[in-house]
């Protein structure tokens, strides 16, 4: 089960770790965006270190609309836990997100009144 932390503005913030093409273990905080229904999003520039394998491109629905977006193979270390996921990368992606596609595998526990945040 992994901790969590709150955003100043009630954020759900978890560390995970990206796993290189080379085996490189990178911890990064991550944002849970449940409007977001893919595993994971990503900035394109953050991908150079990560040397993921690229799939292919696909439309995503956004609060700006239908954006292209690339999608990538990548490997990532949640919970103890590695999975190889689907990773959306996009020049408009501010924060690492997970997306609520956890949310079918992982269960989420979440109480701001008692600074509970959990997942796994």
């Amino acid at each position: 089960m992994m901790q969590g932390t709150f955003g100043s503005k009630g954020q759900l913030f978890f560390e995970i770790e990206l796993i290189t093409a080379d085996g490189l273990n990178l911890p990064v905080d991550v944002m849970l965006d449940t409007g977001f229904t893919g595993f994971m999003a990503i900035n394109k520039q953050d991908l150079d270190a990560l040397d993921w394998g690229y799939i292919g491109d696909e439309p995503l629905r956004t609060a700006q609309g239908e954006i292209m977006f690339e999608r990538y193979l990548g490997k990532v270390l949640l919970d103890g836990q590695e999975y190889e996921i689907p990773v959306f990368a996009g020049d408009e992606i501010r924060e690492v997100l997970l997306g609520s596609e956890w949310l079918k595998i992982l269960p989420l526990t979440v109480n701001y009144k008692a600074g509970i945040l959990t997942l796994g």
